[in-house]
């Protein structure tokens, strides 16, 4: 091979990866504007609140949430009423560990027990400690098997979000 034959190599070689840098450029730019294009179609992450029972924990996200605004009484009323959320088993002498977010936290949160406020004054800590028992109190009929628990944000007395949760009483 000659010296020029050399350079004719190493002239196409060149051009081939200026070509193959400019389709790997091109290639980036289109999966990061699809990317963008995907990120502006998802809904942003509710805050997130948990409960913890021995070694289970369930976490969820808010049943209706309207990113710190507040929900309205109805609203508030229909979510309260929504069956499901996570499921945890617990038994009389298990502890419940609730957990919220930060941002839950910094606005203040309290607990409803079947739809009903179990508390007066909202919470601004991230988690808390309450017996299991408190959420299997019997009525006429004895201790219920399972309880809906609902985790309620609030700001000066307005509800800003609600993450629902089932407590079912271990045999």
């Amino acid at each position: 091979m000659t010296v020029t034959d050399d350079l004719a190599v190493s002239g196409r070689a060149s051009g081939e990866l200026g070509r193959g840098k400019r389709r790997r450029a091109a290639a980036a730019v289109g999966a990061v504007a699809l990317g963008l294009v995907a990120l502006t179609a998802c809904d942003k992450p509710t805050p997130l609140a948990t409960v913890t029972v021995g070694s289970t924990t369930v976490t969820s996200e808010a049943a209706c949430y309207d990113d710190g605004n507040s929900l309205g009484n109805e609203k508030v009323a229909s979510c309260l009423k929504e069956s499901g959320g996570e499921t945890v088993k617990a038994s009389m002498e298990d502890k419940l560990r609730f957990g919220v977010d930060p941002k839950i936290a910094d606005e203040g949160w309290t607990i409803f027990i079947n739809g009903q406020p179990a508390e007066q004054e909202p919470n601004k800590k991230t988690y808390r400690t309450i017996p299991a028992s408190a959420f299997f109190a019997g009525g006429q009929g004895g201790a219920a098997a399972k309880t809906q628990v609902s985790i309620v944000e609030v700001s000066t007395g307005k509800a800003l979000g609600v993450w629902n949760f089932t407590v079912e009483r271990e045999s």
